[in-house]
């Protein structure tokens, strides 16, 4: 086994904004975000571009088809009774999109700024006032234009949930993924020697590389993916050894999951006691895992975006140790108390670092806005439900019982098992129209770029989360309910 390295995790200077380095895998570019600024009447702003400027457009440009991700924060929820709440002037779903509206007359430069009617977020937004603070103002903190997606490819084999409310996604860059899945295993053998050999088969399987390119099709680089699929592997780890398949137990969890803890959020403690610690950190994998993970995560984030990741951390370690206090006391929850344990214990910290794996920063205190904590909170509620229905056989086959949410509905409202997935089914279906419903509302009340391109790259995520689950075949199978 290679040497791990000094224990304890280093603390790399920290940088106010972060910089996008320039790609190592060249990626065309589009202009920002052309169908936002249509939609809501706004000009476009050019921005310095990541590789190449675009090219420039003809007199008269018809308004480009959008992304699938954006058409949905933009379109809004579909169904009975949700016409009222698009913001593209009726856009179709997804999977069916309508031909593109005319261009809508393009704003004056001075008519350009967002117009926000709230006077809270007005004042959020405005930053302080008086002399040398104008480059302080929100308003003008706009993020850098993200690379376009690739080119559609044929769907990889897999079936969705039927019924399942779901967008398709393009295939990930299979460039991009070959090289993140060549980078991850080396990291996971020779960094931190996060699994025996045996585990191999189980580590391919995972098919990490692909989860997080198509999770993050913005990301300006494969360095950036490495950030993201560093800390998945790490999240996993954690569960799996400590709460799941590999030696995991409810015994004792409290403390091993804060001791890892101080892996993401370093101890402060006396020079004395301080050695024990950082040794300590290299003392089982998951913590090696976490402290390496961590390390290569704030040299890149700014110090608002890694303590926002450490306050999701400590959310899901909350619910881990739910979970837990529920299986040494074999209680099964009623459904509500399944459903608030799942949005602690659940995906939200993949999705609320999705501005850093883009290379720009969604501002702190947009960030906090109970309106964008709703959307990512419903967003992680959402994905990790997708969870449950995609893994309810691989969990039924494994030793003990597992608590998901079609086993839940089952026992707690005494429905067969069919009926009880099934129900499930529809709650994640009500789950995702919230979603969006809350997506577009504060699209339509904060209109900045980069708040609109942070809603695009959330809603990606749960695109990505999906299409990983629907096609890793390895891990998931669905049951004969149809």
């Amino acid at each position: 086994m290679p040497d791990p390295g000094p224990s304890g995790p280093s603390i790399p200077e920290q940088r106010s904004q972060t910089t996008t380095p320039v790609p190592d895998v060249p990626t065309a570019v589009i202009p920002d975000l052309p169908v936002a600024a249509a939609a809501f009447g706004l000009a476009a702003v050019a921005h310095p571009p990541i590789a190449a400027p675009p090219p420039p457009p003809p007199a008269t440009p018809p308004v480009p088809a959008a992304e699938p991700a954006l058409q949905r924060v933009l379109g809004g929820p579909t169904g009975l009774g949700t016409a009222s709440l698009s913001l593209a002037g009726g856009a179709q779903p997804t999977s069916t999109p309508s031909p593109p509206p005319e261009h809508p007359p393009v704003a004056s430069a001075e008519a350009a700024a967002p117009r926000v009617a709230d006077p809270v977020l007005q004042r959020v937004l405005g930053g302080p006032t008086g002399l040398g603070t104008a480059s302080l103002s929100l308003a003008h903190a706009l993020p850098e234009p993200a690379p376009v997606l690739p080119a559609p490819a044929p769907p990889a084999e897999g079936q969705a949930v039927p019924g399942l409310y779901h967008h398709p996604v393009p295939e990930p860059d299979p460039a991009r993924v070959e090289e993140v899945s060549s980078r991850i295993k080396r990291w996971a053998e020779d960094e931190v020697q996060l699994y025996p050999e045996e585990w191999e088969g189980q580590f391919d399987g995972f098919s990490v590389g692909r989860y997080m390119v198509g999770c993050h099709p913005d990301a300006p680089t494969i360095d950036h993916l490495m950030i993201a699929t560093r800390l998945m592997v790490a999240e996993n780890a954690v569960d799996d050894c400590y709460c799941e398949d590999h030696g995991g137990s409810p015994v004792g969890l409290g403390g091993r999951l804060l001791l890892a803890h101080t892996a993401l959020d370093p101890l402060h403690t006396t020079p004395e006691y301080a050695p024990a610690w950082e040794e300590s950190l290299g003392s089982d994998p998951p913590r090696r895992a976490y402290r390496s993970a961590m390390d290569y995560f704030v040299r890149t984030a700014t110090p608002s975006q890694v303590d926002r990741f450490r306050h999701d951390m400590a959310r899901l370690h909350l619910g881990y140790l739910a979970e837990a206090a529920w299986a040494e006391t074999d209680h099964v929850p009623e459904v509500w108390e399944y459903l608030a344990m799942r949005q602690f214990n659940n995906f939200r910290p993949c999705p609320t670092i999705t501005d850093t794996i883009g290379g720009y920063e969604l501002p702190a205190d947009l960030h906090a806005r109970p309106e964008m904590q709703r959307v990512i909170a419903l967003a992680g509620n959402a994905t990790t439900i997708v969870n449950d229905l995609y893994s309810y056989t691989k969990e039924l086959a494994s030793p003990g019982r597992h608590l998901n949410l079609p086993v839940v509905i089952a026992e707690r409202e005494q429905l067969s098992e069919r009926d009880g997935y099934l129900k499930a089914v529809e709650v994640h279906n009500e789950l995702m129209h919230a979603f969006e419903a809350a997506a577009a509302d504060l699209a339509a009340a904060c209109p900045l770029p980069s708040v609109v391109r942070f809603l695009k790259g959330v809603a990606a995520w749960v695109d990505g989360n999906h299409d990983w689950h629907r096609t890793n075949t390895y891990r998931y199978s669905l049951p004969a309910f149809w």
